[in-house]
């Protein structure tokens, strides 16, 4: 006997057996159990989805011998006929070959003569989008107003080319991609009913490859069984796909994290050496930085069982979400650009140089709002431009370690706004005797990037004794409570101050440092706007042109 491949001999035979459709299920069951049959439907989707399937088993439903069902018995002559393809009142078109006007008037003068065999002569029209303009205007009629024992079904990947006269005749189902998450659990189901044995990170691989078919889901399964000989493991399926491997992407940005410029190079010669696609790498990275992302905003959306999750959650703790993001954005900005470059390895690696060029410095340097120039007023020409923010221009190298190692003002020296963010600072802190001093807000400024940071940033410090620390989180914040989260705050604590017993409670007045820092970036930005506003020059352009100071366009300077 032939071999049959995996894709046709585990085609759905039934609606119970499609695979991530269920709202399309759902709508086509109970129409059949009510009765409430259409005489046109439009399955459309992309490839691989079930389409064609979903028309096989409609047909089915409406032509098995114990009557119109949801659940077709399959044993019947009308349904074992119809999965092989030979019953006489299913008509099968494929449009692409079929798009001439002469064979739709053919096929539609056929469809007055009653079934042969079956209840219903179904017509299921394959790609119906590449129909001619005339073979559509000679169906329009029949699929208007059709014999009461006809039933036609089109499916198409492109339905914005079938004319709207033709959608508004039909009843439409819009099949959608499937989640590498569906996929992979039905191409295990197959995999332990043929005895095969598989890795579970192969299949998640052969499952985000399919993007979103599963057609092509089964056709790589089949390929990578034989490229396995007769098994599906990691390391084969990875090569015979050209997948990353995933230890390159994490060395990459535990070098990004730690700003080692000779490891994040040394990985890319290493890459570079293996002929890994950059193309590939890029995407595989910009995918990676997403599940991080995911992990920081909402942990439970990458599943537990994912084997790279400990890493992803270490790496969701060391890199700040912002970082995140900008990562994201360089990585497919570099992959969008890699034909420009020189050569693939060039625009690899200047890509995580970007990465590199653009992780932030930890400032140690105190809060200082640019002092405005106030040289003599000139007459001014009348293409000056308004000035704007001084920290929206870069800011040479030399000039920011100047400005860095600039010295605090001495208290009496302050300028009011600085008075006021010192002010908003000692609201926090409430110094008591033992190992911690009640300066809860220093403690939360020297916890790295994380979870317990973040935690700690929406906690109000309410008391404290040299055993004990209370905190507060306001009811909108309450999901920060996870189990997880508080373990990590408690023992970041415990680390700092000794055995030490917190609770954390809702509720609270909302004086957390977030809400510190929310403050003084108002207070420091209401500081540059009045500086703008104050300069000379300014002046002047505002009394004698009638300029106007937009005030996005002021920064302060950190």
């Amino acid at each position: 006997m032939s071999y049959q491949v995996l894709a046709r001999k585990w085609r759905p035979r039934a609606f119970g057996q499609v695979v991530g459709q269920e709202h399309v299920v759902r709508a086509l069951t109970n129409a059949l159990d009510q009765q409430r049959l259409h005489h046109a439907y439009l399955f459309t989707g992309t490839r691989g989805v079930g389409k064609t399937t979903l028309a096989r088993i409609v047909a089915k439903a409406l032509n098995c011998e114990t009557g119109i069902t949801s659940t077709p018995c399959c044993q019947c002559t009308a349904c074992v006929e119809i999965d092989k393809g030979r019953f006489v009142d299913l008509i099968e078109v494929d449009a692409a070959s079929n798009t001439q006007v002469d064979a739709m008037r053919e096929l539609l003068e056929n469809a007055q003569y009653a079934p042969t065999a079956g209840r219903f002569k179904v017509y299921i029209i394959d790609e119906v989008h590449m129909l001619s303009r005339s073979a559509f205007n000679a169906m329009l009629k029949t699929l208007e107003e059709p014999p009461a024992h006809v039933k036609f079904i089109l499916a198409t990947t492109d339905p914005q080319k079938v004319p709207v006269t033709v959608l508004s005749r039909c009843l439409q189902f819009n099949l959608k991609q499937m989640g590498p998450g569906n996929i992979a659990g039905h191409l295990q189901n197959i995999l332990d009913q043929e005895g095969i044995s598989a890795e579970p990170v192969a299949l998640q691989l052969l499952s985000r490859a399919a993007e979103g078919s599963m057609r092509d889901a089964l056709s790589l399964l089949d390929q990578a069984i034989a490229y396995g000989s007769g098994s599906v493991h990691e390391q084969e399926v990875r090569a015979m796909l050209g997948a990353i491997d995933q230890s390159y992407l994490f060395n990459l940005l535990d070098a990004l994290t730690g700003q080692d410029g000779p490891s994040l190079i040394s990985q890319a010669e290493a890459m570079d050496e293996r002929s890994i696609s950059f193309d590939a790498a890029l995407q595989e990275l910009a995918s990676l930085l997403h599940q991080i992302a995911l992990i920081q905003a909402v942990p439970q959306a990458v599943a537990d069982d994912v084997p790279e999750r400990p890493r992803m959650l270490a790496l969701a703790q060391r890199i700040p979400a912002e970082q995140i993001q900008l990562f994201y954005q360089i990585a497919t900005l570099g992959r969008r650009d890699l034909s420009l470059a020189p050569d693939e390895y060039a625009g690899f690696t200047m890509t995580l140089l970007r990465m590199l060029a653009f992780a932030p410095l930890e400032q140690s340097a105190p809060i200082q709002v640019a002092p405005p120039k106030a040289p003599a007023v000139p007459t001014p020409p009348p293409a000056v431009q308004p000035p704007v923010a001084r920290a929206e221009e870069p800011i040479p190298f030399q000039e920011s370690q100047r400005q860095a190692s600039t010295p605090e003002p001495k208290p009496a020296e302050k300028a009011p706004i600085e008075a006021k963010i010192d002010t908003l600072r000692s609201a926090l802190q409430n110094p008591v005797a033992g190992g911690f001093s009640g300066d809860w807000r220093t403690f939360v400024d020297s916890l790295k990037p994380g979870f317990a940071k973040t935690l700690a940033q929406n906690c109000e410090l309410v008391s404290s004794d040299e055993q004990n620390l209370v905190l507060c989180v306001r009811e909108t914040q309450k999901h920060l409570l996870e189990p997880r989260f508080q373990e990590m705050l408690k023992t970041a604590l415990r680390d700092r101050f000794g055995n030490i017993k917190i609770s954390i409670e809702i509720g609270g007045t909302g004086n957390t440092p977030a809400a510190q820092l929310s403050q003084e970036k108002a207070l420091r930005q209401a500081q540059a706007e009045e500086s703008i506003r104050n300069d000379p020059f300014v002046q002047g352009l505002m009394e004698t042109f009638g300029a106007i100071v937009n005030p996005s366009s002021i920064k302060p300077i950190q």
